[in-house]
């Protein structure tokens, strides 16, 4: 093997965490909307403190409770994301398969929050979140596999 070069079919074990640091810091900007939208709706007087005290109540208008919508969303599926990119690095199982998934979900989701922070049209959002999750059962059979063999 050539220095600098890898064989066809091998790839670097940590290339794993470029989709999932890029969608953990994503997850972070989603985060930082959420009082964002909230402080200027109380600025603007759409709501109180009070409309937040259980969580968010049904006076709390849909472009602010939109991206706390969307943060519980990109932290409760993509764990199981991160937990297949950990268990392939430490396995020594990130193959060109398993790191295009990664990138395939990490897409997904991408797109599943621009619409759901843009037009929110819930049947393009819902095909666009299925289709995240069937790549990430996708990529626990493909490490299943690999573990397996």
């Amino acid at each position: 093997m050539n220095k600098g070069k890898q064989e066809e079919g091998i790839v670097k074990q940590s290339s794993i965490f470029w989709p999932t640091l890029i969608l953990v810091a994503w997850t972070f900007l989603v985060l930082v909307q959420v009082p964002i939208r909230r402080f200027r709706a109380a600025f603007a007087g759409r709501v109180t403190a009070a409309d937040f005290a259980c969580g968010e109540s049904d006076r709390v208008p849909t472009d602010v409770a939109l991206p706390n919508r969307l943060f519980m969303n990109l932290v409760e599926v993509p764990v199981l994301f991160y937990t297949v990119s950990i268990i392939g690095f430490v396995t020594g199982n990130v193959t060109p398969a398993l790191l295009s998934l990664a990138w395939l979900y990490l897409g997904l989701r991408l797109l599943h929050s621009v619409i759901y922070l843009t037009y929110n049209h819930v049947v393009h959002r819902f095909v666009v979140f299925a289709a995240s999750n069937g790549v990430v059962i996708a990529m626990l059979m493909l490490l299943g596999w690999a573990l397996a063999g």
